[in-house]
């Protein structure tokens, strides 16, 4: 293990209201475990309340039922109430379907021409869309940023693209909308103008707009990950990845509180931000490198005052781990990584320490979405439409390989103990019989 440990990781204490007066939560927005308002759940880290969920299924006895989408696309479902969200491309148009708990659409709204995705896996339809609970708001490559009410009513609509200009982006767009008080807030990182924006949840109008440019190698200021809404001494702030820069944001305004980087000290370039980072009390788990090439980096980054700007703040640097493409999850305060060819590992996020690490069969296939924990089992999705699931309570064992039947490139959603999959052709909800 190839570990680099910084002074500020002697502390003694983990908590998570700091001698800063930090005061930390993954979610700005209070919700039940009824709802899953945005990628990666209401915690946005990839964990799930307790349920009682399927771990070896078959569709005689698991699968409740599947609905067929006109598309494809890497976004996840997202759930409220009776309404499970799902963008895709229609038609040759971007839109989005509301199905009900029986698998029954609702409705399906088509919200203006698609731009069709470059990666074999993507498409037009690749960030998640996200609820307040009253609108869901959803955002496509195309620039179409769009507000619509649980009728499939178009309550507003904006395009990015035509606004701002045309992303620079090597791959498809990725980036999902993040839902706060009173914005849904869009970020583009980028060769060329970067910015986070900031959009009125009720009427659509721009509130603010703030660039976030930095100088990167070659493709390391692209970002094809989502913000995280935390909330910083005590106001609702914005998370950001990318850039080579790990940024604080003022939501009410997006003034920049606090900034910290380093992540690249050796000037290695075609290194984007894909992977999202968790947040355990306040230290940030920052995914960097290429584990798909062999150069992993993950560092253990912990917040700081506002009003510092480009600081370290490393309190350790692994070299032999990370993560690219699937985002890191937490549970029980430990990190779970997910690398891209099935390696499992579990970390000390205090430390970076392991604690144990294995892997998953191995085959041509790359594992594209993220994991979810819930009952001390890991969920992994592998591109070629194979979930497994493995024990990660004190050790690791893969428990069952699940295969779906076709492609399977977003993450899945756990809720009400059903399991929703989002695959290539359908939309699956899976449950113990």
């Amino acid at each position: 293990m190839n570990i680099h440990v910084n002074k500020l990781s002697r502390v003694k204490s983990f908590s998570i209201a700091t001698v800063l007066g930090l005061i930390v939560a993954t979610s700005a927005m209070s919700e039940t475990p009824e709802n899953w308002s945005n990628w990666r759940g209401p915690n946005g880290d990839g964990s799930s309340a307790p349920g009682n969920y399927p771990i070896r299924w078959n569709e005689t006895n698991n699968v409740l039922w599947k609905a067929p989408l006109p598309g494809k696309g890497c976004s996840s479902p997202i759930v409220w109430g009776n309404h499970i969200f799902v963008t895709t491309p229609s038609g040759g148009q971007d839109s989005l379907l509301a199905f009900d708990w029986s698998g029954k659409e609702l409705w399906r709204t088509k919200l203006g021409a698609e731009r069709s995705g470059r990666h074999r896996n993507g498409s037009g339809s690749n960030a998640s869309p996200a609820t307040d609970g009253k609108s869901v708001f959803a955002y496509f490559k195309s620039g179409n940023l769009v507000s619509m009410d649980f009728h499939g009513k178009i309550l507003w609509k904006t395009n990015l693209v035509e606004a701002f200009g045309r992303d620079t982006l090597y791959w498809d767009h990725g980036t999902s909308p993040v839902v706060t008080e009173k914005f849904v807030v869009m970020a583009r990182l980028h060769q060329g103008e970067s910015w986070l924006a900031a959009f009125d949840k009720l009427t659509g109008e721009l509130k603010w707009k703030t660039a976030r440019n930095y100088q990167t190698e070659a493709e390391n200021d692209h970002g094809y990950n989502t913000p995280l809404v935390i909330r910083y001494e005590n106001k609702e702030s914005l998370l950001t990845w990318g850039g080579e820069h790990l940024t604080v944001h003022n939501i009410a305004d997006g003034k920049l509180l606090w900034s910290a980087t380093g992540f690249n000290p050796n000037v290695v370039k075609n290194w984007p931000a894909v992977a999202t980072p968790v947040l355990i009390g306040d230290i940030v788990i920052v995914p960097h490198g290429r584990s798909d090439r062999g150069l992993p980096l993950l560092y253990g980054v912990k917040l700081g005052r506002a009003g510092e700007f480009d600081v370290t703040n490393h309190l350790w640097k692994r070299v032999d781990t990370g993560t690219f493409v699937p985002s890191p999850t937490v549970w029980q305060k430990k990190v779970y990584l997910l690398r891209d060819r099935g390696e499992v590992e579990c970390l000390d996020p205090l430390t970076g320490k392991s604690f144990w690490n294995d892997s998953f069969p191995k085959t041509s296939a790359n594992f594209y979405g993220s994991p979810t924990i819930v009952n001390g089992s890991l969920y992994a999705v592998r591109e070629d439409g194979v979930i497994f699931v493995a024990n990660v309570e004190g050790k690791f064992e893969v428990l069952a390989e699940n295969n779906m039947g076709e492609r399977v490139i977003a993450t899945p959603v756990f809720l009400r103990d059903r399991i929703l999959v989002r695959g290539e052709k359908n939309l699956f909800c899976l449950a113990t019989r």
